[in-house]
């Protein structure tokens, strides 16, 4: 059987831009992603802590060092710049894997590391 379980989280980033005029995604800083073991094209779910939603999108890389947390497209509709948000990934992976798996989760300090 196969379940789906977290594999990364970026939690408590906060949102830099939201670019209401660029095809839908999050642009999130290469060094960011590193550390939380995401890549580009990856499938995430955004929680914004400030309102409450919660949707899902994919990853463009943005530029390594510059703390980039920008949402694009109609994702810029349900955020603020200014707001904190948790990035989150999940996999399918096998039952018996999933209970030794451990997911990476990376707490930023001001979107850096």
């Amino acid at each position: 059987m196969m379940i789906e379980v977290l594999k990364s989280k970026l939690h408590c980033v906060q949102v830099t831009e939201a670019n209401l005029n660029y095809m839908g995604s999050i642009t999130i800083d290469a060094d960011l992603l590193d550390a939380a073991n995401m890549i580009a094209g990856e499938k995430v779910q955004i929680v914004d802590n400030n309102n409450g939603e919660r949707f899902e999108t994919y990853i463009i890389k943005g530029e390594r060092g510059s703390g980039c947390v920008c949402l694009n497209g109609a994702a810029a509709r349900k955020v603020q710049v200014g707001d904190t948000v948790i990035i989150i990934s999940y996999a399918l992976m096998d039952f018996e894997e999933a209970k030794t798996f451990k997911p990476t989760v990376v707490f930023p300090q001001d979107n850096h590391l």
